[in-house]
């Protein structure tokens, strides 16, 4: 299994007839962590006349909500919401705040200022690829370790390494090929490695 999100937090700004619309596009890890960032927005801008948000939370994605705060129904919440499921992202709340600038945009324009607010952020955010693995620990010696750590690259299997006077190697693979990571193992050091299978991580 795998999931896209963003590593950090961004903040994008646009204007469009005299309105402007400020963007924080922020990782979360649950829904009370989202509320806080749109919180925080909201105090950060106590004069705006709207704080307009989304986020997506999960693994599959299953958890959307959206906020139109103000603005007509679906103008606002649901364009940010779209863009952020149409870059496949989740475990991310994305927050528009709106000075109004005296000039009514309608409701198809406010759908696409909401969602060019949000797309320039997402833009600006660094999206990546979490993948399910399981690690696969031993300690081993230098040889072995590097003989290893070859084997892995070649199975497109990452490595982490702690270098004493052995090594810690962790083979982080699917969870569908634990059993050829031990496999890996017993071959390259004829036995004498004892590897043990970790929790799964979101690497």
């Amino acid at each position: 299994m795998s999931y896209r999100t963003i590593t950090r937090s961004v903040e994008a700004e646009i204007e469009i007839r005299k309105s402007r619309f400020l963007t924080r596009l922020s990782p979360v890890a649950d829904e009370a962590e989202a509320r806080t960032v749109i919180a925080e927005a909201r105090a950060e801008h106590p004069k705006a006349r709207h704080h307009c948000s989304a986020f997506v939370l999960d693994v599959d994605s299953r958890t959307q909500r959206f906020s139109d705060d103000g603005e007509p129904a679906g103008t606002a919440g649901a364009p940010i919401l779209d863009v952020l499921t149409g870059h496949d992202l989740t475990f991310v709340v994305a927050v528009v705040t709106r000075y109004f600038g005296g000039t009514l945009l309608g409701a198809g324009g406010l759908v696409r200022a909401y969602g060019q607010a949000t797309s320039e952020a997402v833009d600006r955010a660094g999206i990546v690829t979490r993948l399910e693995r399981v690690p696969v620990s031993a300690a081993v010696d230098y040889a072995q370790a590097n003989a290893l750590e070859r084997a892995a690259g070649n199975r497109g299997w990452t490595t982490r390494a702690e270098y004493g006077g052995d090594v810690g190697l962790d083979i982080l693979v699917p969870l569908a090929e634990v059993d050829l990571a031990l496999a890996t193992y017993a071959d390259l050091t004829a036995g004498r490695a004892e590897p043990t299978v970790g929790e799964v991580e979101w690497v």
